[in-house]
Order: structure tokens, then C-alpha cells, then sequence
């Protein structure tokens, strides 16, 4: 929910983790509908404003403790077409798909081909259930990347506000 970031110079990483309690504390779990949605990336069609809120306070909430993005990063994230809301975010919180511009999805694949979406879309559907809906969100994950470039999880702790 927040964009990737770098812990920031000088910032504690058990300050991060306190910091992630305190926000599940203050955070009320959120619902949506969650279709497969068209990059086999489940989204929440209709009111997200439950699952906004959350996605709002762990960007804002921990802005902190992220290092702000180098040029290669901020060219990165850059991409053509972008709004000159999208650039303002990235500038501000260093990625230009939060807050308004945020739509919430969990990402099962990278890009594919038009053409071969239905088929991945079956395969998926043959080994992972349906996504509930209404979707329930009441954990946060906090996650780093691994040398070799994997995800780790670290921490999730659950929303109680």
C-alpha cells in the first residue's frame, strides 16, 4: 500500500516497525469487492474508500522513515502520459500512483501479452481460489527485498482502529 522506498538515513528500523504498530492501531480494517481484474491483478470495483483510507495512512503514516528517491529512481517512475497530479505525487511521496491516483490491486503477474491474458487467467483460476468478495483488508505487511531481489516478508500486524 505504500510504494516501494529505502529506509531513510538515520531513520530506525525498529522506529519503522513501531510506527506500523501504532498506525494498525489507529487504522480500522477496510472491505471491497475483488474481482480478477485485466493484468491478473485482483481491484476493488465499486466503494474503495475503506481500502483508501488504509492505502492513505501507511503513505503518509511512514513517510518518515523513506530515503528520498535518487534521479535514476524519480526517471524510472517517470513514464509518458503521466499527469502533472502523477509527477506532483512522485515529487511529494516519491511515486506517482498514491493517495487519489492510487487504485488498489494485488499484482499476480508482470505484463502480458493481450492475447495471452485469457489463457494465464485460466491457469491462475485452476490454482488459486476466487478472491472473496466482499475482500476484507485487516493486516498490513511490512516487506523488504532480499539481495537477490525477492520480497521477504517482515512483519504484518493487524489493523485495530
Amino acid at each position: 500500500m505504500k510504494p516501494p522506498f529505502r529506509l531513510a538515513h538515520g531513520a530506525d528500523p525498529d522506529g519503522l516497525h513501531a510506527a506500523l504498530a501504532d498506525l494498525a492501531a489507529r487504522t480500522a480494517p477496510a472491505q471491497a469487492e475483488t474481482p480478477l481484474g485485466r493484468f491478473l491483478a485482483p481491484t476493488c470495483p465499486g466503494d474503495t474508500s475503506g481500502v483508501d483510507h488504509v492505502a492513505a495512512a501507511c503513505v503518509t503514516g511512514l513517510d518518515r522513515f523513506r530515503a528520498p528517491p535518487d534521479a535514476d529512481e524519480l526517471s524510472r517512475r517517470r513514464k509518458p502520459g503521466q499527469s502533472v497530479r502523477q509527477e506532483a505525487l512522485l515529487t511529494w511521496w516519491g511515486y506517482p500512483h498514491v493517495l487519489g491516483q492510487f487504485r488498489f490491486h494485488m499484482t499476480l503477474t508482470g505484463r502480458l501479452p493481450k492475447p495471452d491474458l485469457p489463457g494465464w487467467a485460466a491457469l491462475v483460476s485452476r490454482h488459486l481460489p476466487p478472491l472473496p468478495a466482499p475482500f476484507y483488508l485487516d493486516e498490513v505487511a511490512l516487506v523488504g527485498e532480499r539481495a537477490d531481489g525477492m520480497f521477504q516478508l517482515i512483519e504484518r500486524v493487524r489493523l485495530r482502529g
